[in-house]
This record gives C-alpha cells, structure tokens and sequence, in this order.
C-alpha cells in the first residue's frame, strides 16, 4: 500500500495549486485521470491572480509561458450601445488571456519539482475510512494500486462526487451550459488584448483572442432552453453568432472550422453544502463553482488551492479551527459572489419575457 500524507484527486489549476503549495511540507500524492492537460474553456485570468501567483513565486515562469494580455474588456450589455473597461484603471495591470494547456502544465510541473508525487492517468475507484485515515483505491495502468493517507483534496471540478459518501452534498443553482469553438485568427489582426461580452434573448456570447493566434467564441444558454441546440453542431453555433450584427465584427478577424464540434461544458453555479469534513475538503469548482460571467473562476481555482494547503497543513498539525476557518472563508466568497451575479444580470432588462432572463430576474429555484 502507498503511503501518503495528502492525496489531491484532480490535478487541474485548484489540486495542482494545493499540491505546489504543500508538497514541501507534505508527503503528496496528486492524481488526475488525464495523462497531461488538454485544451478546454476557461483561459480568462483576473487582475488580482497576479498577487496570488508573486506569492506563490510562480509570477516570473507565468510571465515567461507567454500569455497574452487583456488590456480593455468591452460589452453590450443592458443597451445598444458598447461599453469598455480600460487595464489602466487596475491597480493590479491587465488580465490574461492564457494558453490554458501551458497554464496548467506549469501549474503540475511546480508541484512534481516541489515535491509532489504525480499519477496521471489514474482514476479513483474506491474511498473508504481507515483508522484516522482514508484508504483510496486507484485504477491506473491497467493495475489497481491502494493508497493510505491522512487527508483528502477534492479538486475534481463541479461534476465530482467523490465525497458524496461522506457528507459532500452539492446544490447545483442554475441550468447554464456553455458551448465554444476555438477558431484561427488572420495574420495582422488588429483585436488582440480585447475580451467581448454580448447579450442576447436567449443567453449570452464571449470571445478573445488567445495566444498562439487563436480566439475563442462561446456561447451561454440553460440547458432546457431551444437556444441550447445551437450548440451540437459548429454550423449551429456560427449561426446563431451571425444573427447578431455586432458580434460578427468582434469575430470577422477569425476563421472557424465548421467540421469539429463544439466543446460542451456544464457552466452552473452550484456549492457544496460544507466544502470540510473529517480529513477531507474540497477545493475550486468541487467546493464552489462561478457563473462565467465573473470571470472568476480560474481566480477562485488558485485562491482556494492556496487556502486549502494552509488549511490542510495547519489541520495536519493539530489546528482544530484549522477546517471551519477554512469553511468560514468559501462562504464569504460564496455570498459576494452571489450578489455579484445577480447584479450583473440585472444589468440587463432588454427581454424580461424570455426565459432566459425570466429566470435571472426574478431568481431560479436551484437545481
């Protein structure tokens, strides 16, 4: 049986956060059921990350990964007329639009050179108590290998039900899925630094530019919803994109391949009912997942896989308060980011018969 001091199941940014940051103190075991990051939604980074990843000391290798910078995030959003919010007035700079394969490559590379064991491909195929502890049984390889360890990190992403046995009850808030499709921009674009945010009827659009050339073009809807259709095939989705005049411009210097499917992802809000437990907590989208519409998401990711290493060190060294603290921390993040969402949403009153909207408005029951 491999011993360990913590396992973190799931090696996106939040487990590879947690994982860079208690590795030098912590035996770590890191386990991810991809063999190696693959490209997905979500490569918008918040001004503020750049404190978090200085404290770290990952700013130096993030500068050097080559992300590109969001100087101007621009929007029609209530109104007809275009919005724009200007880097300049950041004190913490611009936000990024990231490569977010390298960004989470970088992320596993620092926990491996910290000292974290790394296991990927691997999946869980059992948890149970042991003693004090927990028992984890991995698939990986074809062979079955038995983990003991003290401690547990979620950081499977808002679809886990690792915990679920063991107190860990999600509540899921809304019905929002997102579609995308990753297209190549034409050389000499002028639109990079730009990240565009656009209202319709039945949901919502964004795109940027993303390193390497490419842009991305998603779109948000509830899953229920007529409008979600657009997202099983490409043609579909660029479709429903040209009905809106506006949006056309922000994507006229991107070509898109009509031939590969959409990305479709679940993009609900949800929350666990307690992010702790007995030696375990969860970390990112498993505790807490955002709305798109904050941009909050990756931030949350490495907030709470900092917030958890401290919480899971202090708790391994006999800290009582170490957990509710923790707990403590989620829920105000949690309480201002719901008034957060609803703010924005009520930004838009356009269509309040759609019920798109209709639901935003007057306030979902959960899911």
């Amino acid at each position: 049986m491999l011993p360990a001091d913590v396992v973190i199941v799931g090696a996106g940014p939040a487990g590879a956060t947690a994982a860079l940051n208690l590795a030098p103190f912590r035996r770590v075991l890191l386990v991810d059921r991809r063999p190696e990051p693959t490209d997905r939604i979500g490569e918008s980074l918040a001004p503020a990350a750049r404190r978090l990843l200085s404290d770290m000391g990952l700013w130096a290798d993030f500068l050097a990964d080559g992300h590109s910078p969001c100087h101007v995030a621009r929007s029609r959003w209530g109104t007809e007329v275009p919005g724009e919010q200007d880097a300049l007035a950041n004190l913490d700079g611009p936000g990024w639009h990231l490569d977010r394969r390298r960004f989470e490559e970088r992320l596993r590379r620092t926990a491996v050179a910290r000292g974290a064991a790394l296991l990927a491909p691997a999946s869980p195929v059992g948890l149970e108590r042991a003693g004090d502890g927990w028992c984890l049984r991995l698939e990986h390889g074809g062979r079955v290998l038995d983990v003991a360890t003290r401690w547990i990190i979620d950081a499977g992403g808002r679809a886990s039900g690792l915990l679920k046995p063991f107190g860990a009850e999600r509540r899921a808030r809304d019905r929002l899925i997102c579609g995308w499709l990753h297209g190549t921009r034409t050389e000499g674009s002028t639109g990079g630094g730009l990240t565009y945010t656009e209202s319709a009827p039945d949901g919502w659009w964004y795109t940027a530019p993303l390193p390497d050339g490419r842009r991305v073009l998603a779109w948000h809807t509830d899953a229920d919803l007529p409008a979600a259709e657009a997202l099983r095939t490409a043609p579909g989705l660029l479709g429903q994109a040209a009905r809106s005049p506006t949006l056309g411009a922000q994507l006229a210097d991107t070509c898109f391949d009509d031939t590969i499917a959409p990305g479709v992802i679940t993009a609900h809000g949800s929350v666990l009912a307690s992010p702790v437990g007995d030696n375990w907590l969860a970390v990112g989208d498993a505790a807490l997942s955002f709305d798109p519409l904050s941009s909050q998401g990756l931030f949350n990711a490495l907030f709470t896989g900092l917030a958890a290493a401290e919480a899971t060190d202090r708790a391994l060294s006999g800290d009582p308060s170490a957990t509710s603290d923790y707990a403590g921390t989620l829920a105000d993040i949690d309480a201002a980011y719901r008034r957060n969402v609803t703010a924005w949403y009520a930004l838009e009153r356009r269509w309040p018969e759609q019920e798109f909207w209709r639901r935003r408005l007057t306030g979902m029951p959960p899911v």
